[in-house]
């Protein structure tokens, strides 16, 4: 039987190895937000009397470098990422464009009216193209502008909640297998729950913005973050299984030593983790191949949440219980006595 308790300090170096890739990624990496992070302008088109899928690949292709070519090189700059995508159900199509008002010069009031101009200067050089269209009807139904204080907020408020979850869990934890075991605390099971879960959240998006560098289609935004939480509540579920089973057996098995009784516990509830695991990837995977554009991002971020979390369960969580204490199954614990008199426990 292989040990995983034996062979922890390979999956230490491993973990730390990525985390450490993880947390630097957005520095050595092409960093591409979504316009939710950065601020930018989200147009909705309605399309008649021609194939929308033909729009959006000649939007892709040709509409938008045209538009874009009639800007000024000051111009051009401010306006960093380009996403045009269908909305699912219907002939309309959405284009989405990331602004960097940090290109600009100047006070805030000449700032924001720059980039006010600009805006409009493109789109209304985008719809004259799609005017120049003979055989369909392009027309612009709904404009969005968001700013880049939105998007602080945004980021600001995931970083907040991330860590919030993370640390509700772990005291959780801590309280609900407190005393559960007689000699052992509880607070070795919520620190190595917390640190999982941090390692979980951490590598699955230095994985997804290693993704992003090689394909900047996917963009850093707000499902990412909601990705990240749904992670959160999916490894724990794992997490606690296994755990679970190990302070079963903890109180059943009084000739077993620790390393033994985890060991056992992770093999014995493996199988249910990689069916549960497996059955959530083609799920998963099916979304992404067969679902909207606009998920794919959110849908991708879950497939890497998905198998970081399974991997730290079983091969980070649960061993690292044996290098946070010297809890021994055999050693007899003197049982409390207490004076009647006084009601002093000794």
């Amino acid at each position: 039987m292989y040990s995983f308790v034996k062979n922890r300090k390979f999956a230490y170096i491993l973990a730390a190895i990525l985390f450490i890739f993880s947390v630097i990624s957005p520095f050595i990496l092409p960093f591409h937000q979504g316009i939710d992070l950065t601020g930018g302008v989200q147009v909705k088109y309605n399309v008649t009397n021609i194939d929308t899928e033909k729009v959006i690949s000649e939007t892709r292709e040709k509409f938008i470098a045209e538009a874009k070519n009639t800007l000024s090189r000051e111009e051009q700059a401010i306006l960093t990422d380009f996403l045009v995508y269908r909305i699912t159900g219907s002939d309309d199509f959405m284009i989405e464009i990331g602004v960097d008002e940090a290109m600009t010069t100047g006070d805030t009031a000449t700032k924001t009216a720059f980039v006010n101009a600009t805006k409009e200067k493109f789109f209304h050089n985008l719809q004259e193209l799609y005017n120049s269209v003979s055989d369909g009807k392009i027309t612009q139904s709904q404009y969005v502008n968001i700013g880049a204080s939105f998007g602080e907020y945004i980021k600001n408020s995931g970083y907040i909640s991330l860590t919030l979850v993370v640390i509700m869990i772990s005291i959780y934890i801590m309280y609900a297998f407190s005393g559960a075991i007689p000699g052992m605390a509880s607070w070795p099971f919520a620190v190595v729950t917390g640190v999982s879960l941090l390692h979980d959240v951490v590598v699955a998006f230095g994985l997804y913005v290693l993704t992003s560098a090689i394909f900047p289609a996917f963009k850093i935004d707000i499902f990412l973050i909601t990705a990240m939480l749904t992670v959160l509540g999916y490894s724990i579920n794992d997490t606690i299984v296994i755990m679970d089973r190990v302070r079963a057996t903890l109180k059943e098995e009084k000739k077993k030593n620790l390393p033994t009784i985890i060991d056992e516990a992770i093999h014995g509830t493996m199988r249910r983790s990689l069916f549960t695991s497996l059955t959530i990837l083609i799920v998963l995977l099916a979304m992404f191949i067969f679902g909207p554009e606009s998920i794919k991002g959110f849908v991708l971020a879950m497939i890497f949440g998905t198998i970081v979390g399974t991997w730290s369960s079983i091969f980070l969580a649960a061993p690292a219980l044996v290098d946070l204490t010297d809890f021994d199954p055999n050693k007899k614990i003197p049982k409390k006595s207490r004076r009647d008199e006084d009601g002093i426990i000794l």
